[in-house]
C-alpha cells in the first residue's frame, strides 16, 4: 500500500517562556489545530490542521506564537516541484477534484506592476487637490452620442438610467452565503456612507439589507437565486453573470451544509439542499438570447435601472464586449483571472483566463475601433490591489473597478485562502454563528470607508500629479501611461509606449 503522508506546508511555533496556558488560541481556531493538556498544564499543536489565518498569533496576549512555512522539503526537480507532488497524492488518495479559494498565487506577470504613470511638471502644470477642484465622481450606463433637439428647438435632457458614483470604485459581487451576513452588512453600509456601490452576488438578497437598494447591484446567475420582481426592483441595477475571472466557463457551488436559516429562505431553495448554479444560462446561447434577457430584465424594472453583463477575462473578450455591448445592456463588467472566489477548482482557477489588464485594453480598443465606446460603461475587477491600480486602470479605459480582496482584507482576512471549508476564523467566509459575531459590523464598516476614503485621497492627489482634474479626463488616456519591461506585443495590447519614448 502507498504511504502518502503529506508533511504540513505551516509550522507552529509557540514560545513556552511566554505562554500562560490562557488557552486563547484553542478558542479561536476554528481548524482545532490548538489543544490543551490539563494533565501537563500544557498546550500542543497539530500544524497538519493550521491554515496560517493568523488568528491565534493576533490575539495571542504575550504574543508566544508565531507561524512559520516548514522546511521540509523534496528532493530538488524543477520540473516536479513538491507542490505538484502533494497535488497527485491528494488526488490519488481521494478520486476529488482540488478546491482552492481566493485567487490564483501563482507567479503570473502582474501587467499594472509594470506600467508607470506620467507626472506634470512645466508646460502642464500639476494641480494641488488640496487647494483646487478635483472630480472623481463618475455616472456609469450608455451616454448620448448626439445632440437631440424636440420641434421647438429645445434640447432633449432625457438619458437612460445611470448609476452614479462619487469615485470609480464598487464592492464586487459576494453572496450571501459564500460570505456572512455580518460582512454583507459591513459591505452595505460603508457603500451607502461612501456613495458607491456593493454587489449581492448570485445568492438573492436579505430582506434585511433591502433598505440598502439605491447602494446595491442585484446579481442574475444561472440558477436564479433569490431572484423575483421584488429584488430586482430593490437595487440601483441589475447585472446578468455570465462568467467568473476565478472560473471562467464553468458555475457555482454552495454546499448544502452553508444552505441554513435565512441563506435557505434568501436563495429560495430548501435547507441542506446544494445551491448548484449551472455552467451557462440555459436560456442563452447567443447575443440575441442575452438581449432578449437583459429587456426582460428592463422590462420587470420598468426601463429605470441600468443593466450590467459580467464575463469573465478570456482570449476572444472584444468580441465578447462587442456583441453585449449591442445586446442593450448599459454596462459591462470583465473580471481578470486573478480574481477571488470563495471556492473554484483549482486547475481551473490557476490555468483559465487571462489578466485584467490586456483585456480591458483590448475590449476597450475595439469599442473605440468600432465607434460604440459610448454605448457602455466598462467596469473591471481581478485584483485591483491599490488606488495605483486604479488609476492605471481608468487610463487603460475602464469607467469604474470592483474590489472584493481588497475589501476583504480591509475586513479581517489574511488571505490563509481556506474559504471553502467555511471555518473562516475572521468571521467572513463562514455561516457558524460562533465565527460570524467574530466581525463586528460596526468595526467592518469603518474600516472599509477608511480604506476606500484613502484610495480616493490618494487617486487625487496622483491625478493631480497627472495634470488632470477629472476622472472622465483620465478615461482611456493612454498617453499618461508608460510600461517597463515589457516586450513589443504586450505594449501593442496594452496601447502603451515603453518608459523613456
Amino acid at each position: 500500500m502507498a504511504v502518502d503522508y503529506i508533511y504540513p506546508d505551516y509550522e507552529i511555533v509557540r514560545n513556552y517562556d511566554r505562554c500562560i496556558t490562557c488557552r486563547v488560541c484553542e478558542r479561536q481556531c476554528a481548524n482545532e489545530a490548538h489543544r490543551y493538556l490539563e494533565d501537563e498544564n500544557k498546550m500542543i499543536c497539530d500544524d497538519a490542521k493550521c491554515v496560517n489565518c493568523h488568528r491565534c498569533v493576533s490575539l495571542c496576549p504575550t504574543k508566544a506564537l508565531k507561524i512559520v512555512k516548514t522546511d521540509h522539503c523534496f528532493k530538488d526537480n524543477a520540473n516536479w516541484s513538491g507542490k505538484t507532488i502533494k497535488e497527485i497524492y491528494k488526488q490519488a488518495g481521494s478520486g476529488g477534484v482540488l478546491l482552492s479559494s481566493m485567487g490564483t498565487p501563482e507567479n503570473y506577470p502582474v501587467y499594472f506592476d509594470k506600467i508607470l504613470l506620467n507626472a506634470s511638471q512645466v508646460t502642464n502644470p500639476p494641480i494641488d487637490p488640496l487647494r483646487e477642484p478635483m472630480e472623481t465622481k463618475v455616472f456609469l450606463g450608455s451616454k448620448s452620442q448626439t445632440v437631440r433637439r424636440d420641434a421647438n428647438g429645445r434640447l432633449i435632457t432625457d438619458m437612460p438610467p445611470h448609476i452614479s458614483l462619487s469615485m470609480p470604485i464598487m464592492f464586487s459581487a459576494m453572496s450571501y452565503g459564500s460570505i456572512s451576513y455580518n460582512a454583507h452588512e459591513s459591505l452595505a453600509r460603508a457603500a451607502e456612507k461612501l456613495g458607491i456601490l456593493y454587489n449581492t452576488g448570485e445568492g438573492g438578497l436579505h430582506e434585511d439589507f433591502y433598505k440598502y437598494g439605491a447602494s446595491t447591484i442585484v446579481q442574475v446567475a444561472s440558477g436564479r437565486f433569490g431572484v423575483h420582481v421584488d429584488y430586482l426592483n430593490s437595487g440601483a441595477a441589475v447585472e446578468i453573470k455570465m462568467g467568473q475571472g476565478a472560473k471562467p466557463g464553468i458555475g457555482g457551488h454552495l454546499p448544502g451544509k452553508k444552505i441554513v436559516g435565512d441563506i435557505s429562505k434568501t436563495r429560495m431553495i430548501p435547507e441542506g439542499s446544494d445551491a448548484i448554479s449551472p455552467a451557462p444560462h440555459h436560456d442563452i446561447y447567443s447575443i440575441e438570447d442575452l438581449r432578449q434577457l437583459v429587456f426582460s430584465l428592463k422590462e420587470a424594472t420598468g426601463y429605470k435601472k441600468p443593466v450590467i453583463v459580467k464575463i469573465a477575462a478570456v482570449h476572444n473578450v472584444s468580441a465578447i464586449a462587442s456583441g453585449i455591448a449591442r445586446s442593450g445592456a448599459d454596462i459591462i463588467a470583465i473580471d481578470g483571472f486573478r480574481g477571488g472566489t470563495g471556492a473554484a477548482p483549482t486547475r481551473i482557477r490557476d490555468n483559465v483566463g487571462i489578466p485584467i489588464e490586456l483585456a480591458l485594453a483590448s475590449v476597450d480598443q475595439r469599442l473605440r475601433n468600432e465607434g460604440i465606446r459610448d454605448q457602455v460603461s466598462i467596469v473591471v475587477g481581478g485584483s485591483i490591489r491599490s488606488s495605483a491600480d486604479i488609476v492605471k486602470a481608468v487610463a487603460l479605459g475602464a469607467d469604474c473597478v470592483y474590489i472584493g480582496t481588497s475589501a476583504l482584507l480591509a475586513l479581517g482576512c489574511h488571505l490563509c485562502r481556506s474559504c471553502q471549508t467555511g471555518k473562516c476564523n475572521w468571521g467572513i467566509a463562514t455561516q457558524r454563528e460562533d465565527l460570524v459575531k467574530r466581525l463586528n459590523p460596526n468595526v467592518g464598516y469603518e474600516r472599509l470607508v477608511n480604506l476606500v476614503s484613502a484610495w480616493q485621497h490618494e487617486i487625487k492627489e496622483m491625478m493631480g500629479g497627472m495634470g488632470i482634474n477629472s476622472i472622465e479626463s483620465l478615461k482611456g488616456n493612454r498617453l499618461m501611461l508608460r510600461g517597463v519591461g515589457l516586450n513589443e506585443k504586450e505594449l501593442e495590447i496594452l496601447g502603451i509606449r515603453h518608459a523613456g519614448e
